[in-house]
């Protein structure tokens, strides 16, 4: 499914460049890769509009250029190659000049693979949920075994205070995701990584601005099944029927795993304030025994266990990869705790589908038994911002105590028409119908007033967004440490 021109790209690559220019560079993977080149002794430029957090500190504390807007004028002088990142679209000034130059250019896959994943054991996370945690945990493991893997992840990782690492040994672990790979490669990026060994963790209905069903979303998954041969080894998330059905046909070597079914299973699964633990069985036999793992989260569990079973398949020992559990910090955004004030805990996720809203919330339940969850969330990705999942979001939140709905995230020149988007109000009515009381707010700065006029003593707040959110976690704490210190 990648387009037919990669081969022809990478053909025009000079055989040593020494400038390379990234268009889109404020992306988490772009700013990954502008970082791995200059790492590589490489000078490195990169132009975007916005720098967000966590990119922005990870970029301005590495040696890139960085130019603020889009312009011809950043191919002056022309760089020796160029870098698209998929989130530019043809029309852009940029991309446009740079088609009508006879600058060599490649997407930000391809780059990867060029520069790379070429003579490396690729091992790829893939899947709809658990992506990046999966990821960040497998570099981890392998580090903590003295493997020295590198490393490429769509968060930073605890462990190494980064989204990405290059390491001396043989393997580099990537999420492979199914977003596509440039205006000018339609097809998913996972597909240019060439995995050896690949989890998919989960198959649903995601990225609804390039997919236009779930049989659309499996069809990418499918290609990605059909590309692994009969050297490769699959883990397959059992616990998602979709996951199961797009890989009925490998030709890899297919392992399943799961919570709820697969020949890898967790037993003697227990969730509290020190984490998570569980013990491995394979076929109903208990291989591993008493694993602890330090974030919870039975959907963590579950990651662990893909882990688990695609490092085996590759020769890590059980006891390494439990030792490697035993000390794994998480994912920066993950069920993240930034901080405590006036007897809040503030916590801060990514979660924006609704299956990893229910999940993330459960296992803020687990981890926090017997608190109120005071639960914020942004409708801001091209998918939670229309209406598609408009009912499934109502159940999403079944563990919080109280909802508080920003604002549906406007984009400029927005691709989704009105009746296209998600009806916040009508999604607050459907959340308080089921138990929560549920508030759709008019502004962000709203959603922080009532926040703050509902917190007590003893509450969890939990913001989740795929974006800032108006750095509302920040101002929420900020505004509790004036509280708990009795000044105005």
């Amino acid at each position: 499914m990648a387009d037919s021109g990669s081969a022809a790209r990478l053909a025009r690559i000079p055989a040593s460049p020494r400038r390379v220019h990234l268009i889109g560079v404020g992306g988490t993977a772009m700013a990954a890769v502008a970082g791995m080149l200059v790492e590589r002794g490489l000078s490195v430029t990169g132009s975007d509009n916005q720098l967000y957090e966590p990119t922005a500190s990870l970029l301005r504390n590495s040696r890139v250029g960085l130019m603020t807007g889009f312009s011809p004028a950043n191919l002056s002088p022309a760089p020796d190659l160029v870098v698209v990142g998929n989130a530019i679209v043809a029309s852009n000034p940029e991309a446009v000049a740079l088609l009508d130059s006879a600058i060599p250019y490649l997407s930000m896959p391809e780059a990867l693979w060029h520069f790379f994943l070429k003579g490396r054991r690729v091992l790829m996370v893939a899947g709809t949920h658990g992506k990046t945690t999966s990821t960040a945990m497998m570099a981890h493991v392998l580090d903590a075994a003295g493997r020295d893997p590198s490393m490429l992840v769509g968060g930073v990782a605890s462990d190494f205070g980064s989204n990405y690492r290059l390491g001396q040994g043989a393997d580099f672990v990537i999420e492979g995701d199914e977003y596509d790979t440039a205006f000018f490669d339609k097809g998913p990026k996972f597909l240019h990584y060439r995995a050896i060994g690949a989890i998919i963790t989960a198959v649903e209905f995601d990225h609804a601005d390039i997919y236009r069903d779930l049989e659309h979303v499996k069809s990418s998954f499918r290609a990605l099944v059909e590309q692994m041969d009969s050297s490769r080894v699959l883990a397959v998330c059992a616990d998602f029927p979709h996951a199961l059905e797009v890989s009925a046909a490998a030709r890899s070597r297919r392992l399943t795993y799961g919570l709820r079914g697969g020949e890898y299973g967790a037993t003697d699964i227990t969730v509290g304030a020190d984490g998570a633990r569980f013990s491995v069985t394979r076929d109903g036999d208990r291989i591993q025994d008493s694993i602890h793992l330090p974030i919870g989260g039975r959907m963590n569990v579950a990651n662990a266990l893909g882990v688990y079973v695609l490092l085996s398949a590759f020769g890590v020992s059980g006891d390494e990869i439990a030792g490697g559990l035993r000390t794994f910090k998480g994912v920066v955004r993950r069920q993240q705790v930034i901080g405590e004030a006036a007897g809040v805990t503030v916590v801060d996720d990514f979660a924006h589908h609704p299956t990893a809203i229910g999940v993330t919330l459960e296992a803020i339940a687990e981890r926090f038994p017997g608190r109120r969850i005071l639960a914020a969330f942004e409708p801001r990705s091209n998918t939670a911002r229309r209406n598609v999942f408009q009912n499934a979001f109502a159940a999403a939140f079944d563990r919080a105590s109280r909802v508080y709905l920003g604002p549906v995230y406007f984009k400029e020149n927005d691709p989704i028409a009105p009746g296209e988007r998600l009806e916040t109000g009508a999604l607050a009515s459907a959340i308080s119908a089921r138990g929560a009381r549920a508030i759709a707010c008019a502004s962000n700065d709203q959603v922080l007033e009532r926040m703050l006029s509902d917190a007590r003593a003893g509450d969890v707040a939990l913001f989740m967004s795929n974006g800032p959110f108006d750095g509302l976690k920040e101002r929420f704490l900020a505004a509790l440490q004036v509280r708990g210190s009795g000044t105005t």
